[in-house]
């Protein structure tokens, strides 16, 4: 009974995962664009004072530079925004499988393989440093050093 409970769960949390509902208002939630393409008409083009165009001229800049962006960006979105979808997933798909297949086990493997290695090492070094260490420091133990003073 509690083992259909957890496969129940288990089949409910990869449905979930699946069929994630997606924020239509707030598209980025995480805030990744927020810097790199925030670009207004102020941003792009401004006239310095003695230098103005006419009224008119201005306005409709302002409304052409921003509804040609608008525009144009959603019809570039409408074009190869699925295509590049399916490149960046199946991007992320290729790097996630390479991270899960290879690097990983890889990673591991070294780390069993530099464990031998290791311990090797340390015997040689507990063989044949501690003994030249230890006589070397009962040389320099007979070591004095005095300091003095002389006006």
């Amino acid at each position: 009974m509690a083992e259909e409970q957890t496969e129940l769960e288990e089949r409910i949390i990869i449905k979930d995962q699946l069929t994630k509902e997606i924020d239509l208002v707030n598209r980025d939630p995480k805030r990744i664009n927020e810097d790199v393409v925030k670009v207004d008409f102020e941003d792009v083009i401004a006239e310095p004072v003695g230098t103005y165009s006419f009224d008119g001229v201005w306005k409709t800049s302002y409304t052409t530079f921003t509804v040609s962006k608008y525009w144009c960006y959603r019809l570039l979105s409408a074009i190869l925004g699925i295509p590049l979808a399916v490149v960046w997933g199946f991007l992320f798909a290729l790097i996630s499988f390479c991270h899960i297949w290879a690097v990983v086990p890889c990673i591991k493997s070294y780390l069993i393989e530099i464990q031998c290695v290791s311990r090797i090492y340390s015997l040689c070094i507990h063989t044949f440093c501690d003994p030249l260490f230890e006589a070397l420091s009962k040389i320099c133990s007979h070591i004095r050093v005095a300091l003095r003073k002389e006006i």
